[in-house]
């Protein structure tokens, strides 16, 4: 990682020690009476955490280092295996001074705790300097994995979403833009510690429309605390935009300029319109921080314009009768979309803080699709189904904080309250070409999705740790309808119109007890949440009616770390997640892009529990570390699709169901190491058994249709290798591979995909600039094969949809 700011003479000399700490992984040297030293680091004025500052401690005789260590995220840090003496302890981080004192270290108690140790922002700022440091991606606490996105060179310019996809243990659903974890796609995906429209409470598309220059880092945390929601079983990952806590006015702006869909990977096939290629890409960014005393505004604008080819399916459908079908569904898109980020954080006095922020976002995308179907027997074209979609998808996010701080250091009391709008405004126009005509189709959806948090989070030190206590109160609301316009001979469902509410109720208690000592930490925590889920139909759908649920459920974690050595630790960690079904799961409406294969809900949806485990380990090298993990998860009612057919040689129709009990049984291994002086090289493996006990279902629409699946289990996985060199000072080259094995799914598989990513980055130091040229998928080798096979039918499809893109973008920074 790779910190830039501007430092004057006297902090260069500074910043050259706070470099050479980070380097030091270790204490003094000794056997017997060591002592573990603690405190925290908030700033002066706001009395806010600050966090990966550098701590170190100095022979007070000769000036000498002795060891240091980082901040975390809520400021805290310890210095483990002090011998007993006296030190100067030395404090700092980028744009604040540096604060000394001097220390006694006894030897009558095992642990010194310094308390809040307040820094104040430095003021000179003369030249500049940078400082390069890298900190593992794993914490020592190990319950999760921190990324900042300045390393991922690959994927500058590009958005969050096509970052996360070269993030270790993270793969992305290019189809749809599902985030998973594990082989696992409930994930839970906050944005500064919330859940917003942005990130999507079904799938995380909106990540597409953030760039990924105005992240700072992204947390992966697979072992998730009873303070946090029960939801996503496959863990959390939160994305933590940027903040410059300097004084004055300080910023960025950034232009990025590309062109994707380079090379066709498929030819169309006959009477479809062509395929996008070359594809225009621009996406301007401005970030803006102003800090003075007790008050400090931020603000981040993005947007986004640009041309994508997103689905290039091709199909061969057979059924039971001998009948074929060849297919083919293009869908070229034109895409706007812009976000703006505002906040404000206030220092009220010398305990009381408040925080407010404003997000709003707006993308709009047209799409012109074909869908085209020849009888696989004659090559006679049966079909050309064609569609304009106007979508338009308004995200608008309110959210405040109020912190109060007691006089004991790390008493603390937060209140919050968060409000989210989503609005899905989505008109198909649709030419049906057959035989025997022509037919023209209109279908119109208005979705609002509103959702309203209140939460009190209360947190109390402890000799040897700390308690916490809150609960949560959440409401959320979305009025769907839809309307169809049939035209002759059309395939549209008018008694499927209508509308339809979705009303969801949640209250949440928690506690957590954490107990820290020199070598063991252990978390026990307690969820309890009560759910009401009604799903309201209006009457006169022809096959569903309202339908919800209710329940009261524990949610229980446990976690227990041990530090074996000095450069070893290992942890165990237990707890029970739920997935409930999300409002596109239970929409009742059939979505007509591909008039063949309908894409229904289902109103009586179950969610899913999830019993989880997990055993890792920790061991760091001299110039790097590794970290294994083997975990197994166990899901009752699992939510997923079953594709049935009608009989016909036609129609089928994907349906939302619960099928049953699976396992997920797994190896994570991560290997950083410092090769040279230069190259750094970065392994991550996930390894995989997947199975899906045998099940039986009835689909409801549009008759009742049963469906039968045998046990399945199959072993995947996938791996991703990220190796980033500095060819020369100033230049960086990243280089990164991903590889995805085969996996299941229900009723069929997913076969395995590739890719290589490359990332140059120039640095212009003296015009505080950064050129970047990163290009995706590098040999236009990622495609989407996938196998299904059903009742009388068999699926056979490989989407080639845009993967390789090339984009330059240039930064400045002020």
């Amino acid at each position: 990682m790779k910190w830039r700011s501007a430092f004057g003479r006297k902090n260069a000399v500074r910043t050259i020690a706070l470099a050479l700490a980070v380097a030091a992984r270790s204490m003094a040297i000794g056997q017997v009476g060591h002592v573990a030293v603690s405190g925290g680091l908030v700033d002066a004025e706001t009395k806010a955490a600050l966090p990966y500052f550098t701590i170190t401690l100095h022979d007070p005789t000769d000036s000498s280092l002795i060891g240091g260590t980082l901040s975390g995220e809520d400021g805290r840090w310890t210095l483990e295996q002090v011998l007993p003496g006296d030190y100067d302890l030395r404090t700092g981080g980028v744009g604040y001074g540096t604060h000394r004192e001097r220390i006694h270290v006894g030897s009558l108690s095992p642990h010194l705790e310094l308390g809040a140790i307040p820094m104040r922002p430095g003021a000179v700022e003369l030249g500049e300097f940078e400082v390069v440091q890298h900190v593992d991606e794993v914490r020592g606490a190990m319950d999760r994995k921190v990324y900042r996105l300045d390393d991922n060179t690959s994927q500058s310019g590009g958005t969050v979403l096509q970052a996360l996809r070269n993030l270790p243990g993270v793969t992305v659903d290019q189809r749809n833009g599902k985030l998973q974890l594990r082989g696992s796609d409930k994930v839970a995906v906050l944005v500064d510690g919330q859940q917003s429209a942005l990130t999507g409470f079904g799938n995380q598309s909106g990540l597409d429309n953030i760039p990924a220059s105005a992240i700072e880092r992204i947390e992966v945390i697979n072992d998730p605390s009873a303070k946090q929601d029960a939801n996503g079983m496959a863990g959390i990952i939160n994305i933590i935009y940027k903040k410059d806590r300097r004084e004055g006015l300080h910023g960025k702006a950034s232009m990025m300029a590309g062109l994707g869909a380079l090379g066709a990977k498929q030819a169309d096939l006959p009477t479809v319109r062509p395929q996008y290629s070359g594809t225009p890409k621009l996406g301007p960014s401005l970030g803006l921080n102003w800090n003075r005393k007790k008050v400090a505004l931020h603000l981040q604008a993005d947007l986004l314009h640009q041309r994508v080819l997103n689905r290039d399916e091709h199909f061969t459908r057979t059924f039971a009768d001998g009948a074929s079908v060849r297919q083919q569904y293009l869908e070229n898109r034109d895409q706007t979309s812009y976000t703006t980020k505002l906040g404000s954080d206030i220092t009220l006095n010398a305990r009381d803080a408040l925080s407010i922020s404003a997000l709003f976002g707006r993308e709009a995308h047209i799409d012109h699709g074909d869908v085209v179907y020849f009888d696989g027997a004659t090559s006679e074209r049966r079909r050309l189904w064609q569609f304009y979609e106007d979508e338009v998808n308004t995200s608008a996010n309110f959210a405040t904080a109020f912190t109060h701080r007691y006089a004991q250091p790390g008493r603390r009391l937060d209140i919050g309250l968060n409000y989210t709008f989503h609005r899905e405004d989505e008109v198909y126009d649709i030419t049906d070409n057959t035989a025997t005509g022509t037919g023209y189709n209109n279908t119109a959806l208005i979705a609002d999705e509103h959702v309203g948090d209140l939460k009190l989070d209360y947190t109390r030190p402890t000799k040897h740790g700390r308690w916490e206590a809150g609960g949560k109160f959440r409401w959320r609301n979305i009025p769907t309808r839809i309307s169809y316009a049939a035209g002759v001979g059309s395939p549209l469902d008018p008694g499927a119109a209508g509308g339809a509410t979705y009303n969801e109720v949640i209250p949440a208690l928690y506690t957590t007890y954490v107990f820290e000592r020199e070598k063991d930490e252990l978390e026990a925590g307690l969820r309890v949440e009560h759910v009401t889920l009604n799903y309201t139909v209006d009457p006169g759908h022809n096959t569903y009616s309202s339908d919800g649920y209710s329940y009261l459920q524990p949610f229980p974690n446990l976690r227990y770390a041990r530090k074996v050595s000095e450069r070893s630790r290992i942890s165990a960690s237990v707890s029970r997640r739920v997935d409930r079904p999300d409002e596109g799961d239970l929409r009742i409406f059939p979505k007509y892009d591909d008039p063949t294969i309908l894409r229904i809900g289902n109103p009586g949806l179950l969610p899913q529990f999830t019993l989880r485990g997990e055993l890792g380990y920790k061991l760091e090298f001299a110039k790097g570390y590794g970290y294994g993990a083997v975990y197994h998860r166990v899901t009752d009612d699992i939510l997923t699709r079953i594709v049935t057919g009608d009989g016909s040689s036609t129609q089928l129709y994907t349906l939302a169901q619960n099928a049953g009990r699976g396992t997920n049984t797994g190896l994570e291994v991560v290997i950083d190491q410092q090769l040279t002086k230069s190259v750094r090289l970065n392994v991550n493996g996930n390894l995989y058994q997947n199975a899906i006990d045998a099940f039986s279902t009835v689909s409801a629409y549009p008759v009742p249709t049963p469906y039968t699946a045998a046990r399945q289990r199959t072993t995947s996985g996938n791996v991703k290798v990220n190796a980033r060199s500095e060819v020369r000072k100033g230049l960086d080259v990243q280089l990164t591979g991903i590889w995805q094995a085969r996996d299941i799914v229900p009723q069929g598989s997913i076969g395995p995909r590739w890719s290589v990513d490359l990332g140059v980055v120039r640095k212009f130091p003296g015009l505080r600039s950064d050129l970047t040229i990163a290009a995706t998928d590098l040999f236009n080798t990622y495609r989407i094969p996938k196998v299904v096979v059903g009742d009388g039918f068999k699926l056979v499809s490989t989407d080639y949809l845009e993967s390789r893109a090339v984009r330059v973008t240039w930064a400045w920074t002020f």
